[in-house]
């Protein structure tokens, strides 16, 4: 009724979401995709039964386009993405599923968890094959891809991350520091990265402490000093700031 062409009794009605999700669980799908037919707008949040109707009737293809037609201003590209990506992954389409929505699907609370969730859920996929498709999805953060590329000890591809796009200093020194004596190289690099985008004036809540902290774990590798120097060479914006920490460890820049 509220769903009717009767401006006399159309509206609201609270319970639509109980009405399809009861249909749904009744089996009576062509039901649930008539009544979105009278919707007088599209809402992902009822569009999901719609999906949900027509992939239990087996109209798979159907399903996904019915979902993806429902994306708008307010709806979520990542609850799209999960739903459409169940649809192939029911039918063995693995690889499917990833390329079409795996990663947007996986999106979670941080980088490091985004890059776990997808790796966890297709096995199959390399984690570098897996790292280089999120890079590519988010471009202009590859930075914060760096913790993921560690924790897969892809240690190459994370020093190169963290130079391409801004990266945590704190999370580059605490790097440096957890390789120290494993990956000196790798520590290195991490230390430097971590100086540079403090000189570039990155980074949150940025205090002196940090700066030595950077400096000293990169200081354990000889003959450093000079690259230091380089990357206060300049006139970034956090160029003072570092030196003046670091003229007691290397002398004046």
């Amino acid at each position: 009724m509220a769903w009717s062409k009767d401006p006399s009794l159309r509206g609201f009605f609270k319970g639509i979401t109980n009405c399809l999700s009861a249909l749904l669980a009744a089996g009576r799908y062509e039901e649930i995709v008539e009544l979105l037919d009278m919707a007088p707008y599209d809402m992902g949040c009822y569009r999901q039964y719609g999906v949900m109707a027509l992939a239990a009737m087996g109209r798979k293809a159907e399903a996904i386009g019915y979902e993806e037609e429902s994306r708008g201003l307010n709806d979520s590209p990542v609850a799209i993405a999960r739903a459409c990506e169940e649809i192939p992954l029911s039918s063995g389409l693995v690889d499917e599923a990833y390329r079409r929505y795996g990663l947007v699907a996986s999106r979670a609370g941080t980088h490091l968890a985004w890059f776990r969730a997808v790796a966890r859920k297709y096995p199959h996929k390399k984690p570098a094959e897996v790292l280089e498709d999120l890079v590519e999805l988010t471009p202009g953060k590859e930075g914060k891809w760096f913790a993921a590329a560690k924790s897969a000890k892809l240690f190459d591809e994370a020093v190169a991350l963290a130079n391409r796009a801004p990266c945590s200093p704190q999370a580059l020194t605490r790097a440096a520091r957890d390789f120290v004596r494993g990956n000196p190289a790798f520590a290195l690099e991490a230390g430097l990265a971590a100086l540079r985008w403090i000189v570039e004036g990155y980074g949150y809540e940025v205090t002196g402490l940090d700066v030595l902290d950077a400096d000293t774990y990169t200081m354990r590798v000889p003959e450093t000093g000079d690259r230091v120097r380089g990357l206060l060479a300049g006139d970034a914006p956090g160029r003072d700031f570092a030196a003046a920490a670091l003229d007691r460890h290397i002398g004046p820049s």
